[in-house]
């Protein structure tokens, strides 16, 4: 039973991701992708990989690892940006 919790909770915060970009888009009347949306992107993602990889599920094991890579190299990019900015 906890696997299916830990597995709900992994895709809640895999859905409120696209729910943070909306409320922010609608905010600022334009698409916008806030740094919370990676945020909730890779804390989603690794809770998703840890809960295939309890289900031995291949598939998704290889999916949710390559999201979170991608999820990871984006924080790392806006974190570098923001230094390269403050540098200047």
């Amino acid at each position: 039973m906890i696997w299916i919790i830990i597995g709900f909770v992994g895709q809640a915060m895999f859905t409120l991701r696209f729910i943070i970009q909306w409320i922010a888009s609608e905010k600022a009347k334009k698409s916008i992708v806030p740094n919370a949306f990676w945020y909730f992107s890779i804390a989603g993602s690794l809770t998703l990989l840890v809960y295939a990889i309890h289900r031995r599920d291949p598939v998704f094991i290889v999916g949710q690892s390559t999201g979170s890579f991608i999820y990871l190299r984006n924080l790392y990019l806006i974190k570098k940006n923001r230094k390269s900015t403050s540098n200047q």
